[in-house]
């Protein structure tokens, strides 16, 4: 991380949904997308990086690029019925309530799995990484997000189940994904139900993770410092491609959420990942603990208004810390140097809705020990966002 901090960047994304009903049950989403800017300080330096709509680049000019495209077909298990209305990358129609969903094609797998109701959506929400979704979870995507791969889900009116199979990045953090399907995959398995506290809703979630990869292991990677090995080097930090497979990570995620009131709400996550190998994908976080509340503006008269705010925890793992003491970087954090602390996250904001189709959000955060550093930070975030939808 450098001395010298950035004291602001920009960021625009832009997405049309488009979705086609085909045969009975079957419908194809195709999702163009365009992303510019950049995170503030490169998105580096921070393991909760502080703009989830943005994302480690090597270029932040605007790109067009296909973000989604993929087929789902829905088998129905049971003869009743419940309508669902028009929304992103779903169709209005009837479902029957007890069904198996398939999903195949190119898609961010963050879309189905870990969905909690008020900490999810960094174009709406909180705008943190840790707060988008389980920072532990290394979850598989490329740099702006997205892999390919099939999900299979079974509804019924309490519950669901989802298991995933899906590409994983040939190079840390990178664009390119691996195809060498038998070396290098990721699968997930989430478990949520859904519950009722005072007659109103709350949903409770339980999330296993495994990917193999090229990554390497901390531990390979502090001896190619002693080494002065900087080809493992490029390898951990997302600068080359590994020469060999047999990287593995375990993860083990918790999510809750629940309606207290017509106004309120309150949410919680809880992550843990093994912590041997380097982060192929999302970011730098071995354990994460988050927590927070929800408040829609009925009080002073703005239904559509959202005050929010959260806490986070986040650690890593022994091995993790004893490669950053040892001067390892990684493809978000590293300092040559630790004094370890846990990063820890404050973050609020206030999303308003200016007319039908605008919504404008103030938002702060603060970080205190910075990519898990005592001897940084702490840093303050203020972020204004602009959310334009029709």
């Amino acid at each position: 991380m450098s001395n010298n901090a950035q004291l602001g960047a920009t960021s625009i994304t832009s997405t049309l949904f488009f979705g086609e009903k085909l045969w009975k049950g079957s419908s194809f989403y195709f999702d163009p997308e365009i992303s510019g800017g950049e995170g503030l300080s490169g998105s580096l330096g921070a393991a909760g990086a502080l703009n989830g709509e943005t994302y480690r680049v090597g270029n932040p000019a605007p790109s067009i690029f296909i973000a989604l495209a993929y087929f789902q077909q829905e088998f129905p298990l049971s003869n009743s019925y419940e309508n669902i209305d028009d929304d992103i990358n779903q169709i209005k129609g009837k479902v029957a309530t007890e069904r198996i969903s398939i999903s195949a094609g190119k898609f961010a797998i963050s879309d189905f799995f870990d969905d909690n109701e008020y900490s999810h959506d960094p174009r709406t929400q909180f705008l943190n990484w840790s707060l988008m979704s389980n920072g532990a979870w290394d979850y598989p995507a490329n740099t702006r997000g997205y892999t390919y791969g099939i999900v299979a889900e079974y509804f019924n009116k309490n519950c669901a189940l989802r298991i995933s199979s899906v590409t994983v990045p040939a190079i840390a953090n990178s664009p390119k994904m691996e195809y060498n399907i038998p070396n290098a995959h990721s699968e997930a398995v989430e478990i949520e139900r859904k519950i009722f506290l005072n007659k109103r809703p709350g949903t409770l979630r339980i999330l296993f993770s495994q990917m193999f990869s090229r990554a390497p292991s901390y531990l390979e990677g502090i001896k190619a410092i002693q080494n002065n090995d900087s080809y493992l080097l490029d390898v951990i930090s997302g600068n080359a491609e590994g020469k060999n497979f047999g990287g593995k990570k375990y993860v083990i995620g918790f999510s809750g959420d629940q309606q207290l009131s017509n106004s309120i709400g309150i949410f919680m996550r809880v992550g843990w990942n093994d912590g041997r190998d380097v982060t192929w994908a999302f970011t730098e976080i071995d354990q994460t603990v988050s927590a927070g509340l929800s408040i829609k503006g009925i009080q002073w008269k703005r239904p559509n208004d959202v005050f929010g705010i959260a806490s986070v925890i986040n650690g890593i793992s022994s091995d993790h810390r004893d490669f950053l003491k040892d001067g390892g970087y990684g493809f978000i954090i590293g300092d040559g140097k630790l004094n370890y602390g846990h990063e820890e996250i404050l973050e609020a904001y206030y999303n308003t809705l200016i007319t039908h189709f605008f919504s404008l959000t103030f938002d702060y955060q603060f970080v205190k020990h910075p990519g898990y550093n005592k001897d940084r930070g702490p840093v303050n975030g203020f972020a204004i966002r602009g959310h334009v939808f029709f």
